[in-house]
């Protein structure tokens, strides 16, 4: 029992130590939003007192100097619409390649497999070149590319899923007279729902922050958040650190919200989608 005792104290005062060495940086980013850009990079870690503190004129600042709202609506509105669209595709199809058994269904699934090991420096360029020739290098267009690099990942977690589904409940709802669309939608996809979280929460949270790929495909015109950041970057690599403090204050929180909302999904969908089947 002692033994056992020790070990549980050492695994919570590990796991304490670990959880502190990551929520720092997101304190200290909090801690100097507050601060004058003068006294950040002097004073990083203490905490904004006095002559130190400006209020909330740094958030003023950054939002007027960014378009920090105007970057936020694209940015919800890219990240929601990919999300949807990724989950709704990617799990019909993991459904469909898990239960129609053939050649060309089993090519598909390692095609999807593959393609988590490209990098995305190998075809950032010819995919931008080709995004322009077919006229999807707007935010609408970039939806679809989105969905063409998280499919990788989102359906081979969805099929790890399907596979622990009871192959007998799809058959009981064909017998009630549903087609292969009624099943899906009224029978599978509500099974689905830890995994299908699961799978919102981390293309969220990738494409929310993502730079590159906006970048490259819809430049300045439709400024995403990680991109209008860059803005707080004047002449000679100067740059108003507390407006970006702030900025990346009000970045995070969206996301961080919607983690919380839906984490105690995520262990239950990752098990799931990796391990059964």
């Amino acid at each position: 029992m002692k033994a056992e005792k020790l070990k549980d104290t050492t695994i919570f005062i590990f796991m304490t130590i670990l959880s502190i060495a990551f929520l720092a940086p997101i304190f200290i980013v909090i801690m100097n939003s507050f601060k004058g850009k003068f006294y950040i990079s002097d004073a990083p870690f203490v905490f904004p007192t006095g002559n130190k503190f400006v209020g909330f004129s740094n958030y003023t600042n950054g939002i007027n100097s960014t378009g920090f709202l105007q970057a936020f609506g694209w940015s919800l509105f890219i990240t929601v619409c990919s999300v949807v669209v990724i989950v709704l595709f990617t799990s019909m199809t993991a459904w469909y390649i898990t239960r129609v058994k053939s050649k060309t269904t089993s090519a598909l699934y390692y095609v999807f497999t593959f393609s988590m090991i490209v990098p995305f420096q190998m075809v950032m360029f010819t995919m931008t070149k080709v995004a322009n020739m077919l006229h999807i290098d707007n935010p609408f267009g970039i939806i679809l590319i989105y969905l063409g690099f998280g499919a990788g990942l989102s359906v081979f977690m969805f099929s790890g899923f399907v596979k622990s589904i009871p192959l007998e409940i799809e058959e009981a709802a064909v017998i009630d007279g549903c087609n292969p669309i009624q099943t899906y939608f009224s029978v599978v996809f509500p099974i689905l729902k830890p995994i299908a979280i699961t799978v919102s929460i981390l293309n969220a949270m990738w494409i929310w922050n993502d730079y590159l790929l906006p970048y490259l495909i819809i430049g300045t015109d439709y400024k995403t958040i990680p991109i209008a950041v860059q803005y707080l970057k004047g002449g000679y690599g100067s740059v108003d650190m507390g407006a970006m403090m702030a900025v990346l204050v009000l970045a995070i929180i969206p996301i961080v919200i919607f983690y919380f909302i839906c984490q105690r999904y995520i262990i239950e969908g990752v098990v799931a989608g990796a391990v059964k089947g």
